[in-house]
């Protein structure tokens, strides 16, 4: 189940608002230009290679890459499997992203499976949007942002790019991303929610 909760900028404190309904979280994020939809889930193993997934979402894959653009599209996958250095991986994986940026592309991502978080800074407001398996969001260029995976990342997502580069961040080194709820923090909500 999606949650979206919206903050002050000024107010990490106060949620201004909080849902789990897809059609407010679409109508609510659309306002600010940023796309939000969901898809039918294919179930498919842990194990599953880039080319797997690729193939069993290769319909809506080909449909947005034609409708926007998109010329690489990879996946990108990050679960504990036992190696020595999983912590070392998990932890730099999370500091990579969750300092606020933007890029000069969208930032488009379908989970196929696990979860992550999108904060967006905008209008002075901070949107949280924790994505699960199914959810599709889209973050136009230029829109401020970071992204929480947890303490114990486990996700894949299909990533839409417009260039071969693939993801440049430029950030903006601000310290905001570590004044609101965390990841974990907006699971324990939502499993809260959907109780």
């Amino acid at each position: 189940m999606s949650l979206l909760t919206v903050w002050n900028e000024t107010d990490p404190a106060t949620a201004l608002l909080q849902t789990t309904n897809p059609s407010e979280i679409a109508a609510e994020l659309k306002t600010l230009g940023v796309s939000f939809d969901q898809w039918p889930v294919v179930d498919l193993p842990r194990d599953a290679t880039q080319e797997d997934v690729l193939a069993a979402y290769g319909a809506e894959v080909d449909k947005i890459s034609t409708e926007q653009g998109y010329i690489k599209v990879d996946v990108v996958r990050l679960h504990n499997s036992g190696q020595a250095d999983w912590r070392e991986i998990a932890d730099g994986a999370r500091a990579k992203f969750l300092n606020e940026h933007k890029h000069d592309d969208d930032e488009v991502r379908f989970f196929v499976e696990g979860a992550g978080v999108f904060y967006l800074h905008l209008n002075g407001k901070v949107y949280a949007v924790l994505c699960e398996a199914g959810d599709l969001m889209s973050v136009p260029e230029g829109t401020t942002h970071w992204f929480d995976m947890g303490t114990e990342p486990s996700f894949a997502a299909i990533r839409f790019f417009h260039d071969d580069d693939g993801w440049i961040g430029d950030f903006t080194g601000s310290d905001i991303s570590s004044k609101f709820a965390d990841f974990d923090q907006l699971m324990g909500i939502r499993k809260s929610a959907s109780a």
